[in-house]
């Protein structure tokens, strides 16, 4: 994976969750937003869609809506599940490309598209099929079109919870309330000391639980020698994405133990994560190992997360750490590298996730990566508590006022001036 896919990747995960940000009254409702915004962007280059929803009695799928430039289907069009086989292999699948077989269909000028599941289960006597399935047509069908229906099929299905969850949140509450002191519980305290560098973290979460995680991993064997520094972000929200961090923060302390190659960590998370969550795949993780090599080499690798900020003191400069590798579970099988950086006496890595960077004001400007940079700069001299919490405080008080929050986690790494 090249690293303009990666970032490609990422933004049509940013774009995606920005059209399923909002108020519907149903399931339908919203998916006919999705798929009207979704063919309607250029970005996407989708020219038609279409929903289908089961109705399993009569054993067939009913479209219940339409939109695009290519020919229209009458209404209420009703396709045998018997005879599009391909159908039984979507809840496995979740996204497959076809070569369409109805008559009519081809008649329209359907010839090949795309279809991904979303939505419910629904259990049968002959099969297992999604409540919904969303077609696609595009004038070419590549790798990254296919990438794309997933990231568009999980966060439909998100949604689509979120909406059913709504509806049954006082019944949930005191589970969400119990969710809430175990992931308090996951969290490391807030200081660390790991030889001449000084950490400080701390997540604050939009509501009760919520799908940031950050943790500090300790490996008995070479706990003097170096110590791994992971921050993760959930693509779900609420209670799903508190599910999600606490299998990340298992699995990391497991895998981290037996696991000394972190490509290959990297490797066996993504697989975890795409398997045991096949319907909210999406997981970003940033990883990083200090050693005590002479040069003070940090190791790192990067699952389509927001890029860390790397402030050099001695040149009073930054980068940030890209991805090297795409969104944890988007895929089975994904390869991974690993990257490095020195930190030299008084270098800062400012690790992060969106909702620091992605806070916005009532305008709607966002904080963004430069203010986030401008602070590192400003706060440079200070501890990392400190420091932490001071712009912790900055963002909070830019975003004073609007209604749209998310999880905000932020870990800052200092190494002595010595």
């Amino acid at each position: 994976m090249q690293y303009g896919e990666i970032v490609n990747q990422r933004d049509v995960y940013k774009l995606v969750e920005r059209i399923t940000t909002g108020n519907f009254k149903n399931e339908l409702e919203f998916l006919k937003h999705l798929v009207s915004e979704i063919v309607s962007n250029d970005q996407f280059e989708i020219i038609g869609g279409r929903i289908w929803e089961a109705n399993i009695p009569n054993g067939t799928y009913i479209l219940r809506y339409q939109h695009g430039s290519v020919q229209k289907i009458p209404d209420n069009y009703e396709v045998k599940i018997s005879e599009q086989p391909i159908l039984d292999e979507l809840v496995e699948k979740r996204t497959t490309l076809n070569r369409e077989i109805d008559p009519l269909l081809i008649e329209k000028g359907i010839v090949i598209y795309s279809v991904t599941g979303v939505g419910e289960i629904i259990k049968t006597a002959n099969g297992k099929f999604f409540k919904y399935v969303l077609g696609f047509n595009a004038n070419e069908i590549l790798q990254s079109f296919y990438e794309t229906l997933s990231i568009i099929s999980s966060f439909a299905t998100i949604t689509i919870q979120g909406l059913n969850s709504r509806q049954q949140q006082e019944k949930y509450q005191k589970d969400i309330t119990k969710a809430s002191e175990i992931q308090r519980n996951l969290l490391p305290e807030h200081y660390l000391e790991f030889q001449d560098y000084k950490i400080y973290g701390v997540c604050i979460p939009d509501s009760d639980v919520g799908g940031d995680y950050f943790d500090y991993l300790k490996n008995n064997d070479d706990e003097e020698e170096r110590i791994g520094i992971v921050i993760s972000d959930a693509a779900s929200k609420g209670l799903p994405a508190a599910i999600q961090a606490l299998f990340v923060s298992g699995a990391m302390r497991m895998a981290q133990a037996f696991t000394p190659k972190i490509s290959t960590l990297f490797a066996r998370l993504n697989t975890l994560i795409y398997e045991t969550f096949p319907y909210e795949r999406f997981v970003t993780l940033f990883y990083c190992e200090l050693t005590l090599t002479s040069n003070r080499l940090v190791l790192y690798a990067n699952a389509g997360h927001c890029a860390p900020i790397y402030y050099r003191r001695d040149k009073d400069t930054h980068e940030f750490l890209q991805p090297t590798g795409g969104l944890l579970g988007i895929v089975k099988n994904q390869k991974f590298n690993v990257e490095n950086i020195i930190m030299r006496p008084g270098d800062i890595l400012a690790i992060y996730t969106d909702g620091i960077t992605e806070a916005s004001n009532k305008e709607g400007d966002f904080f963004g990566e430069e203010r986030l940079v401008e602070l590192v700069k400003k706060y440079k001299d200070l501890p990392p508590k400190e420091m932490t919490l001071h712009i912790i405080e900055n963002v909070q008080k830019f975003a004073t006022g609007n209604d749209y929050t998310d999880d905000r986690t932020l870990v800052i790494i200092k190494r002595d001036m010595n």
